[in-house]
């Protein structure tokens, strides 16, 4: 089984999967969208890529406002959510995405990769970032469950 982790754009949409274990994540690729409002092409490449890494649920990033409302970012990402579980008939879990963007492009700075190279991987490390916090908090919590200590 595996998970697959998105980080959904106005221009791209950063896609990562998790490792068959469900204990790390890797960037997979940024998928450009030709126009905001069209998603076919988009959804047709999440299925291709469902398909490859036989996925089996997605985490979805959900992106609130640092004040934890929701905004316009939120109600097209809960359209694209609808849009995908048609689609994919897969369970998809939206997971609060604050800061992933900035922490990606920190790490891409400290990894010295250019400014202009950046825009390039930024939305597949955030996708990365997203789902890593998933897998941590699902490892978190089971740990819990079964009363054991980190």
């Amino acid at each position: 089984m595996r998970i697959m982790g998105l980080d959904f754009g106005s221009k791209t949409v950063g896609v990562a999967v998790s490792d068959a274990l469900l204990v790390t994540a890797q960037g997979v690729e940024t998928i450009p969208r030709k126009s905001p409002g069209k998603l076919r092409q988009t959804l047709a490449r999440v299925e291709e890529l469902i398909r490859e890494y036989q996925v089996e649920s997605i985490v979805l990033g959900f992106p609130k406002n640092m004040n934890n409302t929701q905004g316009e970012r939120c109600v097209k990402t809960l359209e694209f959510k609808e849009m995908l579980e048609r689609r994919s008939g897969l369970e998809i879990v939206l997971w609060d995405e604050r800061l992933t963007t900035v922490a990606a492009e920190r790490t891409l700075m400290e990894s010295g990769v250019r400014r202009e190279a950046r825009k390039d991987y930024v939305d597949k490390i955030a996708a990365a970032l997203i789902l890593q916090s998933y897998l941590d908090a699902q490892t978190f919590e089971k740990e819990q469950d079964d009363g054991s200590e980190l």
